[in-house]
């Protein structure tokens, strides 16, 4: 590979150079960076050789603490002046805000999953034993050890990532700068003061101080790692992986999001207009993002679908913004100009756009008016075959009253979370009592021996030991 001129005026003694295999990208990390990220993997590598000594009272305590200062107002003072000067920069930057800003919805989500994590039983028994003559195998849970964690500027997945505390792991965390004075504060305020009260290491949890995207790459070619989890764009995350993978770390990528809906011609109508609005409450990964329609009642149904989006988006004073591909622009009503508030401003768009079928692979990002693509289909089969075309094979909810109308969907729907309703269920506190680290698409496969949803004590692997009460026991 050639260095272009630019590339190579940055360079200073020190530097590192990382070539992408995946995409032929040459990234350059700074010194200074390489070293920041380096001392940050140290701190945590050696904590998790003393972690086990601790104990998982330790980790309760830890858990506990951090929720009581997380919710004492006095303590989280400057963490909410912090994330106030973030939102304030953002905003100026023409950046989302909408992850962003700790609400005090945030908070009290951030103090339930500290305490869920608190709460949750470590396993202290061997998942399985087998009895042979003079011995028997058993089968443990273990701890990875380091998990490095490159998240996008969201102050509640802070409290998420901890929970690899709770499988005996340490972290190493870098944060989108959009958020990173909030994450400073929250390790000044809450983390660090928890973890030194309850007796853990202060490497257990370790922040990478910087709002460079080189951090991120080194952290993530740090093959000391055993766990690389990465959040946030598609093409960003993209990249963390193949740089983690080129270091032989295992990986598990949180990128392309969206929702599809898939409506039978047996829906319910009222169950059909309910489910489409609680899909749509905010923008987050499992917003619901594509509607199929049966072409038999979209005359009807179009006009149901437009409005349980607008119910979605009236209590913030906007109106929803359709993309209809071909003929289902027909449907959905009068495509008269809306205001469209986007993270720059405030916009004037029109309410619905055609688009062509290969849009519908793009996952809408809004701030306050909902965004989504209606596709009018002639068949069920017709739609799970745009799904599996298009889509990032994430979440796909059929609304049907014939369950073997659904049966037929699930077996044929390649993808990991597949329900008969809204489509935000798909969330690891919400669902399963678990805070998560991330959720997992098949648009690069489906996993391996593992769910969908990441959470703390899901990053674990396996030992095996053995008891042998016959001294002469041989092959």
């Amino acid at each position: 590979m050639v260095v272009d001129e630019a590339l190579a005026a940055e360079f200073s003694p020190g530097d590192r150079l990382i070539g992408v295999a995946a995409t032929g990208q040459l990234r350059r990390i700074p010194s200074a960076t390489a070293r920041l990220v380096a001392d940050a993997v140290t701190a945590a590598t050696d904590a998790f050789a003393r972690l086990g000594d601790a104990g998982p009272q330790a980790i309760e305590r830890f858990f506990g603490i951090a929720a009581e200062r997380l919710a004492d107002d006095e303590v989280c003072a400057p963490v909410l002046r912090a994330n106030s000067a973030d939102v304030a920069s953002a905003r100026a930057r023409g950046r989302s805000t909408t992850r962003l800003e700790l609400t005090g919805r945030m908070r009290e989500d951030m103090v339930s999953s500290l305490r869920m994590w608190r709460d949750l039983p470590v396993p202290e028994s061997a998942e399985f034993t087998i009895s042979h003559d003079g011995w028997t195998v058993e089968q443990w849970r273990a701890p990875l050890g380091v998990v490095g964690f490159v998240f996008e500027g969201r102050p509640n997945v802070f409290a998420d990532a901890t929970g690899v505390l709770k499988g005996g792991n340490c972290v190493v965390l870098r944060i989108g700068s959009d958020a990173l004075a909030t994450a400073v504060a929250v390790m000044e305020s809450v983390v660090r003061p928890a973890l030194r009260l309850s007796g853990l290491p202060e490497g257990a949890v370790v922040l990478v101080e910087s709002p460079e995207h080189a951090a991120g790459w080194a952290l993530f070619a740090d093959s000391r790692l055993s766990l690389a989890v990465a959040r946030g764009s598609g093409p960003a995350v993209a990249e963390l992986g193949s740089i983690a993978r080129q270091a032989g770390t295992a990986v598990s990528l949180h990128g392309t999001g969206g929702a599809w809906m898939i409506v039978a011609d047996d829906a319910d109508e009222v169950r059909l207009s309910a489910v489409i609005e609680h899909s749509l409450d905010r923008k987050v990964c499992n917003t619901a993002n594509v509607v199929c329609l049966p072409r038999t009642r979209a005359v009807k149904w179009g006009p149901l679908v437009r409005a349980a989006a607008d119910r979605a988006s009236a209590s913030r004073g906007v109106r929803a913004r359709f993309h209809a591909v071909g003929d289902a622009v027909g449907v959905l009503g009068d495509p008269d100009e809306i205001h469209v508030r986007r993270a720059d401003g405030v916009a004037l768009e029109p309410a619905v756009t055609v688009c062509d079928v290969g849009d519908l692979a793009i996952e809408h990002e809004w701030e306050e008016n909902p965004e989504l693509s209606v596709v009018l289909v002639d068949s069920l089969e017709e739609a799970l075959e745009l799904f599996a075309a298009h889509s990032p094979r994430f979440i796909a909810s059929v609304i049907t009253e014939n369950e073997e109308t659904f049966l037929a969907a699930w077996r044929r729907l390649d993808a990991p979370f597949v329900g008969d309703g809204f489509t935000r269920w798909v969330d690891g506190q919400f669902a399963l009592l678990r805070p998560e680290l991330g959720l997992s698409n098949w648009q690069n496969g489906r996993l391996f021996a593992r769910g969908g949803i990441l959470s703390g004590d899901s990053a674990y692997s396996v030992r095996l030991r053995v008891r042998q009460t016959d001294p002469f026991l041989h092959r």
